[in-house]
């Protein structure tokens, strides 16, 4: 399945085992070698929610939280259970989701996390101003270009840049930034750029796994991140290079939810 081109390879163990999930998760997701994905997701049984979500990139090291991921699970689980709400289970806490209009899919994703040690941080500083630089020589010692760090279930790093996005380096800056000193889980790093208080442009590196054509909880990161700056207003457009997602962060309850579509590429079985 995938969630506007971020793709997954979804496992049902409900009722089967599964060995070593690292292992088996770096050869599944090797688009040379097997199936080929972002993230390989493993389905379990829950004692509190209507089902376990386990997420792993393709190196093998597990993530909390997939946005795109849980509107797939929530999908398929929807059809299951022929309801119009589910609960997923993840090792970040439970996701509540809910079937919207045209057939999308809106997650509940819960409440930011802005403390420094929360998201974490290697040292306490001000979440909307973190005093690290892209390694560029154009960067300049203007607040407004560090960056803005939160975690949505996971890290994640937002830069907001110009009108130069769609050209900016991001399979380049990425990984330097991912594996910052600052971030003791490493991070996901987004770039983003504000085109109006509706809307965003954003461009991601998903740690563990790379550049990817959406990700779920790094379009609630970036929207909470330019809310945070007052860039935006609380419903927000968040558009990537795989589509659209439609992003509010509700005073009422301070919850982010998020809203998209989900498709389905192919069903089989793999050798054990």
């Amino acid at each position: 399945m995938h969630g506007l081109g971020n793709d997954f390879v979804i496992i049902d163990t409900r009722d089967q085992t599964v060995g070593n999930m690292e292992d088996v998760s770096k050869k599944v997701a090797c688009r040379r070698f097997g199936i080929g994905c972002d993230q390989v997701i493993f389905l379990q049984n829950s004692d509190t929610a209507d089902i376990y979500m386990k997420i792993y990139n393709p190196d093998g090291s597990e993530a909390g939280i997939c946005g795109n991921a849980a509107r797939c699970v929530a999908d398929i689980v929807l059809k299951e259970n022929k309801s119009g709400k589910v609960t997923i289970e993840t090792v970040s806490g439970t996701l509540s989701c809910d079937r919207a209009n045209d057939n999308l899919v809106t997650v509940d994703m819960g409440k930011p996390r802005l403390d420094w040690d929360k998201i974490p941080l290697a040292q306490e500083c001000d979440t909307k101003f973190v005093p690290i630089r892209l390694p560029i020589s154009s960067e300049s010692d203007d607040a407004e270009n560090l960056p803005v760090c939160v975690s949505v279930g996971n890290p994640h790093t937002v830069f907001f840049v110009g009108g130069g996005i769609e050209e900016f380096k991001v399979a380049e800056l990425g990984p330097q930034i991912e594996k910052n000193p600052m971030f003791p889980q490493k991070t996901n790093v987004e770039f983003v750029h504000v085109i109006d208080r509706q809307t965003l442009r954003m461009r991601v590196w998903e740690r563990g796994t790379g550049v990817t054509l959406a990700c779920g909880s790094g379009a609630c990161a970036s929207a909470v991140a330019a809310m945070r700056r007052g860039y935006t207003d609380r419903k927000v457009t968040v558009q990537m290079d795989g589509g659209d997602l439609q992003i509010e962060w509700r005073e009422e309850d301070d919850h982010v939810y998020m809203t998209g579509p989900v498709a389905y590429s192919f069903e089989g079985t793999i050798p054990a």
